[in-house]
């Protein structure tokens, strides 16, 4: 009889473990490829400058391949949304394509350089007369005073003017270099909402004159010498070729984590020969 009762205690206590083994912490769950499901991902956006966007885009493509559970959302928008955009807290980071304006230091965002780019001058190549200009030729030409290229070296023909929208970092700096701060850009001029639509635009119209971003030069369009000066990163870098500008990133207050990160790498050895390729380091 005691036998039977030691026996079917062994069975409840048997039963008693499986029980309790079954109701410990949960396994990992499973990814598609049977091992632990991955980390969770971070997402960080970039949104601003449409100049300083390609750049994004490529220093992002770096990145994510090395931090498999961050994403780098890259956007456009220009200088001022990306200011705005920074100041909000709509995106981590805001890119700029000039110097912070005296009314938007008051959002006390950190400024972070990460490349410096020049603004060319482009006309179309068939314009082969006309190889260099001074500032205050460009001026006059953007401001409707100059209307013939040939008062001013180059074919005779009308001169079509294409400019930038509004709130373009590219326009920005444009016309605090160039126009300054009484002169503005005559109501005539074209306008394109991109620094590929300004190149375009000047290809395919051999009167027309542009500005865009270094790394927007190419075979399509000649780029201007202004006051003998060539467009080049040298140039802009010795100091010779005044109309040059920085990119920024702008963060509220410092940056952290995923975001820290990117800048970081951004700003390491690495990213700064992804910038190179283009436009011209900082580091």
């Amino acid at each position: 009889m005691k036998s039977k009762f030691f026996f079917v205690l062994l069975i409840v206590a048997a039963l008693m473990v499986a029980v309790v083994g079954c109701g410990g912490e949960k396994p990992a769950e499973q990814g598609e490829g049977g091992g632990q499901q991955a980390a969770e991902t971070t997402t960080i956006t970039a949104a601003g400058s449409t100049s300083v966007q390609p750049l994004s885009e490529e220093l992002a493509k770096a990145f994510m391949a090395k931090n498999e559970n961050v994403v780098v959302n890259v956007q456009g928008g220009g200088s001022s949304q990306g200011v705005k955009a920074a100041a909000e807290g709509v995106a981590e980071i805001g890119a700029a394509s000039r110097n912070l304006k005296e009314k938007e230091e008051a959002f006390g965002l950190t400024v972070h350089q990460v490349a410096l780019d020049g603004i060319a001058i482009v006309v179309n190549p068939a314009n082969e007369a006309l190889s260099d200009l001074t500032l205050d030729q460009v001026k006059q030409i953007f401001a409707g005073e100059v209307t013939n290229w040939k008062d001013v070296g180059g074919i005779d023909g009308e001169i079509r003017v294409v400019t930038r929208e509004s709130g373009s970092g590219t326009r920005g700096a444009f016309e605090d270099m160039v126009m300054g701060d009484e002169t503005k850009i005559f109501d005539k001029a074209i306008t394109q909402n991109s620094n590929g639509g300004v190149r375009t635009a000047v290809a395919n119209d051999e009167v027309a004159i542009g500005y865009v971003s270094f790394g927007y030069i190419n075979d399509e369009v000649k780029s201007i010498y202004i006051e003998g000066v060539e467009a080049t990163m040298d140039n802009v870098l010795n100091g010779s070729y005044k109309v040059s500008r920085p990119f920024n990133y702008l963060t509220d207050g410092e940056p952290q984590g995923a975001t820290k990160d990117f800048i970081d790498f951004v700003l390491s050895s690495e990213g700064q020969e992804i910038v190179a390729k283009d436009y011209i380091p900082v580091k």
